[in-house]
């Protein structure tokens, strides 16, 4: 291999899943992506992506390299950075629950960004975390430990949730007394066949029974709802507690969860993981 820059093109491709959006990312055109991948796929010997409805995906020859080239970029990253002073450099995905990423770190990133001003950033939040483990992301907060040892994990932070409705819907439809008393009332809530994590399954632990009328995905779509007046809906203190439109519904119920910050054994210690997991740190302390 003699141009270790179609590493480069290799890692954005196989973080962006798309040639074009690869190529946005690198800032050149789409046949320059193409014609990389060519020249590194005959260095290697062996297609490195399979394409499936549109989207490259690795192939195992890909999946064997892609640790590699990560480790490559890692160093090279590191060593950009000259002198400790000089701060952590490089490309950081952070897997994070929409929720936590909207009202917490998002108003977080300008003072991320103003201290870490070479560290490239991806917040994503698409639903179902993505894995560590399978090296689709470089960091994740995480409502479920996992088991990998490829992985190390801590408890980032606990945290509980209540029900919620504004006074103008309690006014309307009464103001439950008991967790039976919810199945008379509009209930807002997950999609059960999209949850992607048992611990979103909230209403079933309030009172066996309970269905969402009002349902969605995203649990910014549920805050929105329940503060238009729309339902009865449990969501996180960190969501709920500092927004006026809101009042507690039968506060002696309550949810307790926690977050794991998951990282991969081999990418801890560089600066740019670092600086994002204590970033992540003191953003959470609520």
């Amino acid at each position: 291999m003699k141009n270790w820059d179609d590493l480069r093109v290799f890692l954005a491709v196989a973080h962006a899943g798309r040639v074009a959006a690869a190529a946005r990312t690198l800032g050149v055109d789409a046949t320059t992506v193409g014609r990389r991948l060519a020249r590194l796929e005959a260095a290697i010997g062996a297609p490195l992506f399979e394409t499936v409805a549109g989207e490259r995906r690795l192939s195992e020859a890909g999946q064997a390299l892609l640790h590699h080239a990560e480790t490559i970029d890692a160093t090279i990253a590191a060593a950009s950075e000259g002198a400790a002073a000089q701060g952590a450099a490089g490309h950081v995905r952070l897997s994070v629950a929409e929720g936590l990423a909207t009202h917490v770190l998002a108003p977080r990133v300008p003072a991320f960004a103003a201290a870490h001003p070479r560290i490239r950033l991806d917040l994503i939040t698409a639903s179902g975390l993505l894995d560590p483990s399978k090296r689709e992301a470089d960091i994740a907060v995480m409502l479920a430990r996992p088991r990998s040892r490829q992985l190390i994990t801590q408890r980032l932070i606990d945290y509980r949730l209540r029900l919620y409705a504004t006074p103008g819907y309690l006014a309307a439809a009464g103001t439950p007394e008991t967790a039976a008393a919810l199945e008379r009332h509009v209930l807002a809530g997950y999609v059960p066949e999209h949850l992607h994590a048992p611990e979103l399954d909230y209403l079933s632990e309030v009172h066996d029974g309970l269905a969402a009328r009002l349902r969605s995905t995203s649990i910014n779509v549920q805050h929105r709802m329940i503060a238009a007046g729309a339902a009865i809906g449990i969501l996180p203190d960190f969501i709920a507690a500092d927004d006026a439109r809101l009042v507690p519904v039968l506060p002696e119920i309550e949810l307790s969860r926690a977050f794991w910050l998951v990282t991969h054994a081999d990418g801890q210690s560089t600066p740019r993981i670092q600086a994002v997991t204590s970033w992540l740190r003191e953003a959470v302390r609520m």
